[in-house]
């Protein structure tokens, strides 16, 4: 039989879930709640996000980015996905360079948003809305921070090397605050790095 994934969008928990038994216990005896089956991640993905944001509708083409440290490792990674074109990709990888593993979980998120943003460039959109939990996705990219770092020098370069390209946007979203896009970002960045 086909693997089955479950989005709950309201209920006690609210996610993507692999099983029925953990998407049962999400939602069972919570008044209104709003959950379905899909024979992929990327449909899960897409209900979640459809048009429940606290900020407002989103834009045709945008991002969730999160990272992540593992302190026992060293290991560093980023989670999140974009939707463009009706489609939805996910964003997931890590990296353990010494340089950049100083900056702990800051190194992901910058890794996560350079990776949202090259895959946009490579899809060829004008335009993307990066939606991060950490301030400094945009004031380094949009050069409002110091950058001392060379994984925050790089980050500044490459977006000024695409600005002809794609227009960038940024929203700023609480991070572990119950949006739905964030949390699944922090979920694959915490996957990531080996931490569940």
């Amino acid at each position: 039989m086909a693997k089955k994934w479950y989005a709950v969008r309201k209920g006690q928990t609210t996610g993507i879930f692999e099983n029925w038994e953990d998407c049962k216990n999400a939602v069972s005896g919570f008044p209104g709640a709003e959950y379905k089956g899909f024979q992929t991640r990327e449909e899960a993905l897409l209900f979640l996000d459809d048009g429940h944001s606290p900020e407002k509708e989103f834009p045709d083409n945008y991002a969730f980015v999160d990272g992540s440290f593992n302190a026992a490792t060293s290991v560093y990674g980023y989670g999140g996905f974009l939707v463009a074109q009706g489609k939805c990709y996910e964003l997931q990888g890590s990296g353990n360079d010494p340089q950049m593993a100083s900056m702990r979980n800051v190194a992901g998120e910058v890794l996560g948003s350079t990776k949202a943003m090259e895959l946009a460039v490579s899809l060829g959109l004008s335009e993307l809305t990066v939606y991060y939990d950490y301030l400094g996705i945009e004031m380094w990219a949009t050069g409002r921070w110091k950058r001392n770092k060379e994984g925050t020098i790089a980050y500044h370069a490459y977006v000024q090397s695409i600005k002809e390209q794609i227009t960038l946007h940024f929203v700023k979203v609480k991070g572990h605050s119950g949006v739905e896009g964030n949390e699944e970002a922090d979920r694959l960045a915490k996957q990531a790095v080996g931490i569940e």
